[in-house]
């Protein structure tokens, strides 16, 4: 996985308003190709996949929380596919 930072909350007077997220390699089960991507800012969790662009797991996140991160990942899930493609395992395992 690799990491990158996102601004997930519009409203400045949020303290915390970054999320880190990590994005996996393309994974393949039963023909369907799929990527992970996990958000957390130290002590919430979620991980959800591309490109149903659903939570599959949470913790510490509200229902609407939840939603807005599934609508995220369908908003940029281009994006998010891009950079599922471009990680390479092996070399991300020597890092």
């Amino acid at each position: 996985m690799e990491d990158f930072t996102v601004d997930f909350y519009k409203e400045k007077s949020k303290e915390s308003g970054a999320l880190d997220m990590q994005v996996s390699s393309i994974c393949e089960k039963d023909g369907v190709k799929k990527a992970y991507v996990t958000f957390s800012d130290g002590s919430r969790k979620a991980e959800g996949e591309i490109p149903k662009c659903v939570i599959n797991n949470h913790e510490g996140f509200s229902e609407e929380e939840v939603r807005q991160l599934e609508e995220y990942m369908k908003t940029n899930l281009d994006m998010l596919k891009k950079m599922a493609a471009g990680i390479n395992p092996l070399r991300a395992f020597m890092k």
